[in-house]
């Protein structure tokens, strides 16, 4: 078992629902500060605790991450209640300011507290991208194709999720839904201008910069910018979000085996650009293979670790019992049903 003030930056994954052999020596090396799991990792609630106390066993302070924001990415289905996504919740109660928002704030803390239940630290969310209808793959995971209304809604979303005990993250600077490309398949490459996107899709993770614990950049190329990804862009990150905007949070690769990535050339490469670009933790997922590589080019190298793994680990328990007994969990459970309702009565129409 190992604890330290600074933690590995490598956040790796895992093929099943119990870590292996292989699992366990990978997640045991001291460049490895985490796991993020997916649907693959999920049976129900009982073998997740298990897992992550599994998980726990070989590295106690690990961060244990998941996307589980609801709508169409939501890994933790069986046992957990169904969320609606960010822009179903936004049409259910746009005409109706006060219900939208208390709707929202308690959905936002559903999630959030069935995760941390489960002792996972950490869903990477909110999608703050503004959905201009070009993006499949952002779509419906946004607030609003409107900055001002995804201000007003990421505010609520992201008090309600410290509320809860939970980091935030915010996805995916400075903006993912301006392309119609999916960068887990391709390359998308949005053309433009910083001006243009300074005044539109950046404006909710600069305006809500002071709630948001970390970013995860985009792998979208913005040429007028820099020829790279966001992810690995010294001017993005360094130059822009750091200096001119000030922002000390954590920052988080999006995951390095994406398409999206493939620019910066194989895994060692990518995590190299993503370092010296100024990400803390990178993501390598759905590839062994280049996780392993990263962890061993991270040790020949003497990477240095970093706190941000630590900094980002949940900030309460809950029980199941605490959850079901607070008003919240009517609440937000009696919405989900009223909207169901609703989609049902549309698509039979």
């Amino acid at each position: 078992m190992t604890t330290n003030q600074n933690s590995g930056r490598l956040i790796i994954d895992f093929a099943a629902t119990r870590l292996d052999a292989s699992d366990i020596e990978l997640l045991g090396q001291p460049e490895v500060g985490g796991a993020i799991l997916f649907s693959r990792n999920y049976e129900n609630r009982r073998q997740l605790k298990e897992l992550v106390g599994e998980i726990r066993a070989v590295k106690s302070d690990a961060l244990i991450c998941v996307d589980q924001e609801g709508g169409r990415v939501q890994r933790f289905k069986e046992g957990f209640v169904l969320l609606p996504s960010l822009q179903q919740i936004r049409r259910y109660a746009d005409s109706n300011q006060e219900l939208r928002d208390t709707l929202l704030s308690s959905l936002a803390w559903l999630m959030c507290v069935e995760v941390l239940s489960t002792g996972v630290d950490l869903s990477f969310a909110p999608v703050l991208d503004l959905d201009d209808s070009n993006s499949k793959v952002i779509g419906d995971r946004s607030f609003s194709p409107e900055a001002n209304l995804a201000i007003t809604l990421g505010q609520l979303y992201l008090d309600a999720m410290h509320g809860a005990g939970m980091a935030t993250t915010g996805k995916h600077f400075p903006g993912h839904g301006a392309v119609t490309g999916d960068s887990h398949h391709e390359q998308p490459v949005d053309p433009r201008s910083f001006a243009e996107i300074s005044k539109t899709d950046m404006r909710p993770f600069v305006e809500l910069a002071d709630k948001l614990d970390a970013l995860m950049p985009a792998h979208v190329v913005y040429p007028e910018i820099d020829s790279l990804p966001a992810g690995f862009s010294h001017r993005w990150i360094e130059d822009i979000l750091r200096k001119e905007l000030g922002y000390r949070g954590v920052l988080f690769s999006d995951d390095l085996s994406m398409e999206g990535a493939a620019s910066a050339g194989g895994g060692i490469d990518r995590a190299k650009a993503a370092i010296e670009a100024g990400c803390d933790l990178l993501l390598v997922c759905n590839d062994r293979d280049m996780a392993t590589q990263v962890q061993q080019w991270m040790k020949n190298e003497s990477v240095p670790g970093s706190d941000a793994a630590l900094r980002m680990r949940a900030r309460k328990a809950w029980t199941e019992s605490e959850i079901i007994a607070d008003q919240k969990f009517d609440l937000a459970t009696g919405f989900i049903k009223e909207i169901e309702e609703i989609e049902r009565s549309a698509s039979s129409a």
